[in-house]
């Protein structure tokens, strides 16, 4: 199929009726958002584990990229806190942090990364959005969280400090708290205040003040910027720096020069399956990002044009000298409630980041760290729901599971072996569910066609059969649980003359599955009892009719249930009663 110019270039499509309104909408939004990015950008740098700039570089030509290829009006790309917590891990590993190998690193892993996911769109790989489940994501990222804002209390309280799993980081900030410097723990926790009070107090006031709701809002909104001024100005004021407060310091003033990264075989080959959980969480959260905003405005996205899009995204953020990026919840949130209709409004954010880089990067020098920790700390309250683990528990033992041991294997292990935890919980238990497969008893309902489980509703049942409901696919893994079943009821049932097996939820019967049944069948009729089944789709029959199985079926295989059980019932019946 010959796709549509605007499935592969989707501006082509929102370019259309583009007029004044709609960007005096996009403007108001790039605007709003530029003043979050900017210290955003920063934040997420040092939480990377690199210079600042970087952080700016990753927030100008992936927006622009992504605003060509994405498939979502009002998602942002750019630096987020779990992405750039596993840069700062994966890269770790393979450089010291502050050297020319580490910065080189991290950008390879935005290229490596991009590669990937341009690859996996290409070949139309979107369905590795429901790779892990919700509930394994929202533990995943509640304990990166944890992590992210412990990993920011050296900055807080000006200490040494190391480590990506909770043990580490205790282990490591312990020893020094007796050298806390007063001057940056104020300063730190006066910032940190001062955000999460701007989060609903800051907006209330400005409305008593008299101002607008909208304006309110958005004033409200600039809080960080509001926190980097004031401590940048403290700073500078008082000599910060002699104080023995750590700064940014020196941030390059202009745009950042273009390049291919390095191909370094080596270096690729460490951070390869690093880069491929960078590329699985990061396409996760922004796909769920996306989908949750789009909904909104009853818009689609289309998963295998965002792999697209987020490649394109994180390619540009390593020829410009960032590192991996990927859609953010809250600057993806802000972006639509500022208005955003298009994804021009990412464009003229972006050229906001660019002017930002040219002209204003002179006065962070006097940042403190603390003010850049502060802000990721607040930022990633909200990513922490704990609520996910009472939720999972009262719901589904096996997602509690899941959930618990990817919390744990994260918070203990790191983030990488926590993603893997999890996507192996997720896989082991969907394995296991489907392994054995919810086989009711079935009778039928007084009065109606209908055909109901035994154990559950006052239904009527013949003693010469019984009717059974396989709720999944049969295949190699469940094969043998359906035969122990099947000989179970037999071996119970003295007078049985026939097994009715209702395929409603069969969709596929593989091979193992197929001479299980021929086991089965075989059985039942060394037993003189007839094998018999009803309500079998259409793929699945066909694929049984290119078999023998049916020839040597010692039964029928009917249309509906109702005329199975009517045929091979006896004349007396008798209510089952629970």
């Amino acid at each position: 199929m010959i796709k549509r110019p605007s499935y592969l270039l989707p501006p082509l499509e929102w370019v259309r009726g583009y007029n004044k309104g709609i960007f005096a909408s996009d403007m108001l939004a790039a605007v709003i958002v530029t003043i979050m990015l900017i210290p955003q950008s920063l934040a997420y740098a040092l939480l990377a584990g690199l210079p600042a700039e970087m952080g700016l570089y990753a927030s100008i030509l992936p927006l622009i990229a992504y605003a060509l290829f994405g498939t979502s009006r009002t998602l942002s790309v750019g630096p987020v806190a779990v992405v750039s917590l596993m840069t700062a891990t994966a890269v770790g590993k393979v450089a010291q942090t502050g050297s020319a190998e580490y910065l080189a690193a991290a950008v390879a892993m935005a290229m490596i990364s991009g590669l990937m996911l341009l690859l996996l769109g290409i070949l139309r790989f979107g369905f590795l959005a429901n790779f892990l489940s919700h509930p394994v994501v929202s533990g995943f990222i509640t304990a990166s969280g944890i992590i992210i804002a412990l990993s920011q209390a050296r900055h807080i309280l000006g200490v040494p400090g190391h480590g990506d799993n909770l043990p580490d980081l205790i282990a490591s900030l312990l020893p020094h708290l007796g050298d806390t410097n007063l001057v940056t723990l104020v300063t730190g926790c006066a910032a940190i205040l001062f955000l999460f009070w701007a989060r609903s107090g800051l907006k209330s006031l400005l409305q008593r003040m008299g101002f607008e709701n909208t304006t309110a809002g958005m004033v409200a909104k600039a809080g960080p910027v509001f926190v980097i001024l004031a401590t940048t100005l403290a700073s500078y004021a008082a000599d910060y720096s002699a104080l023995g407060v750590a700064l940014v310091g020196e941030v390059p003033q202009g745009l950042p020069s273009l390049g291919v990264p390095a191909f370094d075989l080596g270096l690729w080959s460490e951070l390869a399956v690093s880069a491929l959980l960078i590329t699985i969480i990061g396409f996760v959260e922004s796909v769920s990002v996306g989908k949750t905003l789009a909904a909104k405005r009853r818009q689609r996205i289309n998963p295998n044009q965002e792999l697209v899009a987020l490649g394109s995204a994180n390619i540009a953020s390593a020829v410009s000298g960032g590192f991996p990026v990927t859609g953010g919840f809250s600057r993806s949130v802000v972006n639509f409630d500022a208005g955003a209709r298009t994804p021009a409004a990412s464009i003229l954010a972006a050229l906001g980041i660019a002017l930002t880089a040219l002209l204003l990067t002179p006065v962070l020098f006097y940042l403190p760290k603390a003010t850049l920790a502060a802000t990721i700390i607040v930022a990633v309250t909200s990513l922490l729901d704990f609520k996910v683990i009472q939720r999972a528990w009262q719901y589904s033992l096996s997602d509690f599971i899941a959930v618990v041991l990817t919390i744990g294997a994260t918070l203990l292990l790191g983030v990488e072996l926590g993603v893997l935890a999890g996507i192996l919980a997720s896989i082991l238990l969907h394995l296991y569910k489907t392994t054995r497969p919810h086989i009711a008893v079935v009778g039928a309902v007084a009065g109606t066609e209908h055909f109901r489980n035994v154990d559950r509703h006052n239904v009527i049942t013949q003693p010469n059969l019984v009717s059974l409901r396989v709720d999944e696919s049969l295949y190699f893994a469940n094969a043998s649980y359906l035969e122990d079943q099947v000989y179970s009821l037999i071996a119970d049932n003295a007078g049985l003359e026939h097994v009715i097996i209702q395929c409603t939820a069969i969709n596929e019967i593989d091979m193992s599955a197929l001479e299980a049944l021929e086991s089965i069948n075989h059985r039942l009729q060394e037993q003189n009892i007839t094998l018999n089944f009803s309500e079998v789709k259409g793929p699945v029959m066909d694929a049984l009719q290119k078999t023998d199985f049916l020839q040597h079926l010692s039964g029928e295989i009917f249309l509906t249930h109702h005329r199975a059980v009517q045929k091979l019932k006896q004349d007396v019946i008798e209510p089952y009663i629970i």
